[in-house]
């Protein structure tokens, strides 16, 4: 039994590439869907996954509407892959929640679906709270399944071993790999005083997505959204004289292009796993 179904057409697929990014974990700001969705942007639903067996409805609710008083429709979360010709190729894009439950089961499935497609590449997206200012431009590292992947400019890291709680999409990568496609991933730094959406994360990603795969997307109205969460975020900074002078030390402590080390990242997973379970935050967010 598949945890799919197929609602659109897969035929004739040219040079197919899939992206992914799930919403929740290593998704700060929601920088990697919002790249996702960029992506994927006027794009076909193509699949659907069994949400009622992937997800938990009490931790992650449907939403209901009401209008005058009758229930009128129920949102159900939903993991799917669209379908959208760019250039000479044809990108498919798995976007939605982070499943609840059957990670192994799914990576299996979505292994299986690859290796049927066809893909010549597998793109996950994420985006890490980072200790950097939102006054620098975002820093982008990478991971890929074997060396020759990436550009030159694109930098693979961290070094050494990295052990931290898994994303279900790296579990799902790790078993996309294994069949013998090709993977690759691009993670954004977002500062980890950030607590909205962060537009120049996505835009970060989605350049490099582009580049990557040779194709040219459109950045669509993430510069306008960029350029207006910046206003916002240096009008809260400037009016909170602690958050100044934190952010003022991010920047002067900042070494530009660095790839995190091994422990920087899993002590800001840890600092995010605190402030997700109700701890107090290191900073305000803005």
């Amino acid at each position: 039994m598949t945890l799919h179904r197929v609602t659109g057409s897969l035929d004739g697929l040219v040079s197919p590439v899939l992206v992914a990014a799930f919403d929740g974990w290593i998704d700060a700001a929601g920088a990697a869907t919002g790249c996702a969705n960029q992506l994927a942007l006027g794009g076909d639903t193509v699949i659907e996954f069994d949400s009622d067996i992937l997800t938990d409805y009490r931790s992650r609710r449907p939403v209901l509407d009401v209008i005058d008083g009758v229930l009128n429709e129920v949102a159900w979360p939903q993991l799917s892959i669209r379908r959208r010709r760019v250039g000479e190729r044809d990108l498919l894009v798995l976007v939605g929640p982070e499943p609840d439950f059957r990670w192994r089961e799914l990576g299996e499935d979505v292994a299986q679906l690859a290796l049927r497609l066809g893909l010549q590449g597998w793109v996950t997206l994420g985006a890490i709270p980072a200790a950097v200012p939102h006054t620098r431009a975002t820093h982008v590292f990478a991971t890929a399944s074997a060396p020759g992947l990436l550009g030159e400019d694109v930098e693979q890291g961290p070094q050494g071993l990295l052990r931290v709680p898994s994303a279900a999409l790296s579990a799902i990568e790790l078993s996309v790999m294994t069949a013998g496609v090709s993977c690759v991933g691009f993670y954004a730094q977002v500062p980890h005083y950030v607590g909205g959406p962060f537009a120049s994360a996505s835009i970060a990603l989605l350049e490099q997505v582009e580049r990557h795969l040779g194709v040219e997307v459109g950045l669509g109205s993430l510069p306008e959204d960029a350029l207006a969460q910046r206003g916002r975020l240096d009008a809260a900074v400037e009016g909170d004289a602690a958050t100044k002078a934190y952010v003022d030390q991010l920047e002067a402590g900042l070494a530009e292009d660095r790839i995190p080390s091994g422990d920087d990242l899993g002590a800001e997973i840890e600092r995010f796993l605190r402030d997700a379970d109700g701890g107090e935050p290191g900073r305000p967010s803005a």
